[in-house]
């Protein structure tokens, strides 16, 4: 019993659409394996690596799709049509996932931080612990997670406060009118030198910053590793009230009077 031409012609298409499924499966795990081994030898982020492979292959793959149901004798029209309406649909229901999924492309592309910094914007701060394409993690120094939008961070003053690898340090101190002004900027000046962690290039900065109600203010401006900023700042505070009780240099408080009438 012999088959009918409209027979043999379906399986010939049939044929066809399943050599381009077959034919295209290769050419796709080709060009990502390709694509994989190129983007480890660039400097994009890794969470970048898997966005542009998986984009690709879904890319890849709708077009061997179209063309197999063509090649099928299936009217692909209807399919497009109805595949761009869904992505509309899909688009307006995940707006701000959208939102976040570009700001994360961004925050990957720009690298205003990294894993690692320690960054802060108009609400939170913390460590960052991880990047994804949807949300950035902080770690607080109190161990609080903090999950944030990458939508919001893309669109907020961020700043980094461990990209570079020295910051300064300043201290503010408050000391007499009585007290001997060159003597307080010695002292402070001799307490700054004191740890060697503080740089001497550039130099401490002492200065007078200022006068108040019975004091007068002095600054202390130190240069220091970025990983030692908040042991120096400790130090300095420490070891500055140390030396004024130690010189009989008067710091004083905030004082307020109070006279009662009979």
């Amino acid at each position: 019993m012999f088959m009918s031409e409209t027979t043999i012609n379906l399986l010939k298409e049939l044929g066809q659409a399943f050599v381009i499924v077959l034919a295209g499966s290769i050419l796709i795990s080709l060009v990502c394996r390709i694509l994989r081994r190129a983007l480890k030898k660039s400097k994009l982020d890794a969470a970048l690596h898997v966005f542009l492979i998986n984009s690709v292959r879904i890319f890849l793959w709708l077009i061997v799709a179209i063309t197999a149901l063509n090649s099928a004798g299936i009217p692909v029209t209807a399919f497009v049509t109805a595949l761009g309406a869904a992505g509309v649909a899909v688009a307006l229901a995940l707006k701000d996932s959208l939102g976040n999924f570009a700001g994360g492309i961004l925050i990957i592309l720009t690298k205003p931080f990294s894993k690692g910094d320690y960054i802060e914007d108009y609400q939170t701060a913390g460590q960052v612990d991880k990047i994804d394409l949807l949300y950035t993690t902080l770690v607080t120094f109190d161990n609080k997670i903090i999950t944030i939008p990458n939508g919001k961070l893309a669109n907020s003053t961020i700043v980094n406060f461990t990209r570079n690898k020295s910051r300064r340090v300043e201290c503010r101190f408050s000391a007499g009118y009585q007290d001997d002004i060159e003597r307080v900027k010695d002292l402070l000046m001799a307490v700054a030198e004191s740890n060697p962690s503080i740089y001497t290039d550039p130099a401490p900065i002492v200065g007078v910053a200022g006068q108040g109600e019975g004091h007068v203010h002095f600054d202390l401006k130190v240069w220091c590793d970025t990983k030692d900023y908040t042991m120096i700042k400790y130090f300095l505070e420490e070891q500055v009230n140390l030396a004024f009780k130690e010189a009989d240099i008067n710091v004083t408080y905030p004082q307020m009077e109070v006279r009662l009438k009979k």
